[in-house]
């Protein structure tokens, strides 16, 4: 290969927005570093559900972001700009990307890196990055949630649901989730979710109140959008935060106002990839100091459903679509 060429997934476009493109790998330019920045080769990375859109033409990347597919990596440093102190070649490494994930290379700022714990190999470190950058994000940052309050979590078996039922769990929050199989919310319950409804056999908001004896919930993680915008807002208690972090089920909703006024309610937009090189390194830094710390001791780790190379990236997005994944999905280079 030529030095100045990398390894890529690269989606084949057919020219008509929304198609399932095919992808191919092929050798693409290397990334070339900037000030501030490291190149990192990448071991690992996951698939997430944006690269699906992504494939379809439906989520380009944010402005001055790789056009290639990849929203985390886990590998090893090999090469610093100059202006970089704080990593050295050979430092394991893993993060958040707005794009390029799905190369064999990554030009990645060395404020958004985190070093990879010990016990964890690059394949379960790129497990970790997106999601429990997202869950920790939106539940904390985002949410503001403190000991004692509940979780409902729509979807709680997907890569972002476990992840943040284990946090939630070590910060003393008793967490709710749906799920569409008994497998799933055993799943769940053994990450440490208090309670898990059969959305498929039951209507989840009844039972969350049933279960709640009224009360409601403090916050609800949800990407399904406008299918379960009332649903959510009806299950809230006062002050209560609805985070909506996809739009799988519509983006267009209706909604009875009065209850945003009387129980305070606050309904909040949020996604990762589009936010500054400078709200992420602020992101990155506290999930250092908050994260890292229970990576580092066991406490939370990723759920790993199913490893494919790098060549089965077409069965990889296939499981995913399918949707009977417990956890996340890797791709390894090796």
């Amino acid at each position: 290969m030529n030095e100045k060429l990398m390894q890529a997934i690269v989606v084949r476009e057919s020219g008509k927005k929304g198609d399932w493109n095919t992808l191919a790998l092929e050798e693409v330019p290397l990334p070339q570093i900037v000030q501030g920045e490291v190149l990192v080769q990448v071991e690992a990375f996951s698939v997430n559900r944006a690269d699906l859109l992504q494939r379809r033409g439906l989520y380009p990347p944010p402005a001055g972001a790789s056009t290639l597919m990849g929203l985390d990596f886990a590998g090893f440093v090999v090469q610093t700009a100059p202006d970089v102190t704080d990593w050295s070649i050979g430092d394991r490494v893993f993060g958040i990307l707005a794009g390029g994930g799905y190369g064999r290379f990554a030009a990645v700022p060395s404020v958004h890196l985190v070093p990879v714990p010990e016990q964890l190999s690059f394949v379960e470190a790129a497990a970790v990055a997106e999601v429990f950058f997202t869950a920790f994000t939106n539940l904390f940052l985002v949410g503001g949630m403190e000991k004692g309050e509940r979780l409902l979590i729509h979807g709680g078996a997907s890569g972002v649901g476990t992840a943040a039922i284990q946090l939630a769990r070590e910060h003393g929050i008793e967490t709710i989730i749906s799920a569409s199989t008994p497998e799933k919310i055993a799943r769940c319950l053994e990450l440490g979710a208090a309670f898990g409804i059969n959305y498929k056999e039951e209507d989840t908001f009844p039972r969350v109140r049933e279960y709640t004896n009224g009360e409601g919930v403090d916050v609800v993680l949800d990407w399904m959008g406008a299918s379960h915008l009332a649903g959510n807002l009806d299950v809230l208690r006062s002050k209560g935060r609805l985070i909506v972090i996809g739009l799988m089920g519509g983006n267009k909703g209706e909604i009875v106002m009065a209850p945003l006024l009387s129980k305070r309610l606050r309904i909040i937009g949020s996604i990762l990839r589009s936010q500054s090189l400078e709200e992420k390194a602020v992101i990155t830094t506290h999930f250092r100091h908050r994260v890292l710390p229970l990576l580092e001791s066991g406490k939370v780790r990723p759920v790993i459903d199913r490893i494919f190379a790098v060549d089965a990236v077409e069965e990889a997005h296939e499981f995913m679509k399918q949707g009977r994944h417990i956890g996340k999905i890797l791709l390894s280079w090796n």
